[in-house]
């Protein structure tokens, strides 16, 4: 069992890189204590330290796993589903890996968002119930012609949101998604630093900047806050203008 010192505890799956790590970080120094999740033992020894968080091992796909990482949580005040994939080199037109892909991105968020219904929709001495936020993409909006799977199940969790929004609001749970655009991670990395590349992202984009993983770990911190106690059903873009052009 994880101890919990501070007034809220936040699940962040994927949270041990990128995108998720940035979210959990932005939750842990607004005082959430937190449980980050990686898919294997590699990414949980190399995710960034710090005394709120702690992180461990978990297999979105598996029901097994996601019910034991649940069991592990004190209490859910807050639910980030980071964990996800793309598959390049054109293996999402491969009907294997676009099905791999609709698993982990799509079915592992509401595998995730299930398993933690209970515990975000309790009380906890008389605090607001849960907020969930997934992370949405880009691609919620518009195709892609090389990554199918990627783009299906962003599109869908887009619809996945707004859905559980509608069905969990009488049991308190608001659930928000953000769309993040261009962000500098380990896996955008050869694209920030190849300039040829990188110049038509940064002259679509009106901030004129490659995105942080703090500025999504900020709007997610946002909406998981009682500053967005009316929101749900949200899909915030976090692109630097990306898609307003």
């Amino acid at each position: 069992m994880i101890e919990n010192q501070n007034p809220r505890f936040a699940l962040v799956t994927g949270g041990t890189r990128g995108i998720g790590a940035g979210a959990a970080l932005s939750l842990a120094q607004a005082g959430y204590d937190v449980l980050a999740t990686g898919l294997t033992a590699e990414e949980v020894a190399v995710a960034p330290p710090h005394p709120a968080i702690r992180h461990a091992r978990l297999d979105v796909t598996k029901d097994s796993e996601v019910a034991a990482i649940v069991a592990t949580c004190p209490r859910i005040d807050a639910l980030v589903n980071c964990a996800g994939m793309i598959q390049r080199n054109g293996k999402e037109f491969e009907i294997d890996a676009f099905r791999l892909t609709i698993e982990v991105n799509l079915s592992g968020t509401m595998r995730m968002c299930l398993a933690a219904k209970d515990k975000l929709a309790a009380k906890h001495g008389g605090q607001s119930e849960g907020a969930i936020v997934n992370i949405a993409s880009m691609l919620t909006f518009h195709g892609s012609a090389f990554a199918p799977g990627y783009a299906a199940s962003k599109g869908a969790i887009g619809q996945l949101t707004k859905s559980l929004a509608a069905a969990w609001a009488q049991d308190g749970i608001r659930v928000n998604a953000v769309a993040p655009g261009w962000i500098a991670t380990e896996l955008t990395r050869p694209l920030v630093e190849d300039a040829a590349r990188s110049a038509p992202i940064l002259a679509r984009t009106p901030m004129g900047r490659w995105g942080e993983p703090g500025d999504v770990g900020g709007a997610i911190l946002f909406l998981l806050s009682d500053a967005a106690k009316f929101v749900t059903g949200a899909i915030l873009p976090v692109d630097g203008g990306y898609l307003a052009v």
